[in-house]
């Protein structure tokens, strides 16, 4: 029952990988992607919640991203759908969704350095220089996703879109 458990959660967390992707990028041209969006945001989510499904002992890492995650996820989806991107929302909503993705992008790479041989072995306590180089190397694509989101997302600018 819980590699069940646990193969939702990732498929679900994948998908919203990949919406994440598509919706950044939709933010360089204007676009607001609504389908991707709603997708986006929905699976994101779904991530964060079902996140805290698994079996544990006490309160881990893993819950406190969830945790900031969901609350991040809350204030960008009243930026876009509540607010509708009006004024100072439209930034608050780029900066919002591209933190949840980086959060969600953050645990898939410790979660591949933590399952997949050939990382662990490079990385095996996620302290050696080739996990830290991932995570920095992902971090700096997220700050460069946001600056770039806030600065080209203008969707008043593209109606239809």
């Amino acid at each position: 029952m819980m590699a069940a458990y646990t193969l939702m959660h990732v498929l679900i967390s994948l998908v919203g990988i990949v919406a994440g992707f598509i919706v950044v990028f939709g933010l360089f041209g204007s676009k607001r992607l609504n389908g991707w969006t709603a997708l986006f945001l929905a699976t994101t989510v779904a991530t964060s919640v079902t996140g805290f499904g698994f079996p544990v002992a006490h309160l881990m890492p893993s819950h406190i991203i969830g945790i900031i995650s969901l609350m991040v996820l809350t204030i960008a989806i009243l930026a876009r759908y509540t607010f509708r991107l009006a004024g100072a929302w439209r930034w608050v909503y780029v900066v919002g969704a591209v933190l949840a993705f980086y959060l969600n992008f953050f645990v898939l790479i410790v979660q591949l350095f933590r399952k997949v041989p050939a990382l662990e072995a490079l990385a095996p306590t996620q302290t050696e220089p080739p996990f830290v180089v991932a995570q920095v190397a992902a971090l700096v694509m997220f700050i460069v996703f946001g600056v770039a989101g806030v600065i080209r997302f203008h969707p008043e600018a593209k109606a239809g879109s």
